[in-house]
């Protein structure tokens, strides 16, 4: 039994069955055995792979975003430029790579990573040793000024709540015990905030799920950015309506692993509702979501992959080619992954979203 699990277990114990969200928040943050606290998920020697691990296309192709965005807003001589949930800080150092090409913004720009592991903190500051970037634990952090904002596979790994349609009405489901192991049981009644329109087509057996913490993150974005000029790039898997449905799950190892087995110990998610995030950072004004497919292409990523191609041997050419095929295509990332921006309400449609 590890030692979270033995925590989890003894504190259920003592308390009661615990929520899916507070489950989620330990086994995936607790200070000392979370799983997010104790290692290096990242890549093929991790449990999962994400974005700017795949292809530099997809960390370049955000720094010309955030260049072309910066223009739109009159090229500030300085701009906060905040990543939320930096990974290994490979998608920002791609990022500013990127940003060389416009001078301009690059010497404009003032860096900071939002991390909350001491960790990864510690594994962004190797790739990104010599450029001048600050880290701060939360949003409310930042410096004050005009922002642009990056979340690539941030509002995924937030603790959700869960419902169950029982009996007529909704209950929260929640995390018990069954002798030695975790499961899920009803608990108290409460009804999800969600459009009335979705829980009317509730039937016994369905489930809600809620993010508190992604809508609360949301919502401060959205307060920042109506009193200062900027722009958040969200870019994350998920729905772009809200509806009903479970999605939570867990990956260790790149394949599927029970939720509720060794806690701390895989990485656990669910699929993002971008319409409730939206509705949270009302009033700035929200573009998309974008299939995330759609968005790199508007961007040029096609372009960007034929160049580098021609740059090296026709193993290069086809290592290229498989990446961006990975980020864009149907069957890969292309369409369950969405773009989400959230802008200033005076600035104008943002690059590669359709108006």
């Amino acid at each position: 039994m590890s030692q979270l699990a033995a925590l989890l277990r003894a504190r259920i114990a003592t308390a009661g069955p615990m929520t899916v969200a507070d489950f989620m928040a330990e086994a995936l943050g607790h200070p000392e055995y979370g799983y997010y606290t104790t290692r290096d998920p990242f890549g093929s020697q991790g449990d999962f792979t994400t974005a700017p691990e795949v292809s530099q296309m997809f960390g370049e192709l955000i720094g010309l975003w955030c260049a072309l965005v910066w223009q739109m807003m009159g090229a500030p001589e300085r701009v906060v430029l905040a990543e939320l949930g930096p990974g290994r800080g490979t998608l920002m150092n791609d990022l500013l790579r990127a940003a060389g090409t416009v001078p301009a913004f690059l010497k404009a720009l003032d860096v900071w990573l939002v991390e909350t592991s001491p960790r990864q903190a510690a594994r962004q500051r190797q790739t990104l040793a010599g450029r001048d970037v600050h880290w701060v634990e939360d949003f409310s952090q930042l410096p004050d000024g005009p922002l642009l904002v990056v979340a690539n596979e941030l509002f995924d790994a937030l603790p959700i709540r869960q419902f169950v349609r029982h009996q007529g009405r909704w209950v929260e489901r929640m995390v018990g015990l069954d002798g030695d192991d975790f499961v899920m049981i009803p608990g108290p009644e409460a009804t999800p905030d969600l459009p009335e329109a979705v829980l009317t087509e509730a039937e016994d057996g369905a489930v809600a799920e809620i993010c508190e913490a992604g809508r609360a993150l949301a919502a401060a974005i959205g307060k920042r950015l109506n009193r200062q000029p900027g722009m958040a790039l969200i870019i994350d898997y998920g729905h772009p309506r809200s509806g009903l449905g479970d999605t939570l799950q867990a990956v260790r190892r790149h394949r599927f692993h029970p939720v509720l087995e060794a806690p701390g110990d895989a990485d656990i998610t669910a699929h993002v509702d971008f319409q409730s995030l939206a509705a949270a950072a009302v009033p700035t004004r929200a573009w998309g979501p974008m299939l995330q497919g759609d968005f790199l292409r508007l961007l040029g990523i096609e372009t960007r992959a034929t160049l580098l191609a021609q740059a090296g041997g026709d193993k290069v050419a086809a290592d290229i080619m498989g990446q961006m095929r990975r980020l864009i295509d149907a069957d890969e990332m292309g369409t369950l992954f969405k773009a989400l921006a959230l802008a200033s309400p005076t600035l104008a449609a943002p690059p590669g979203f359709v108006c």
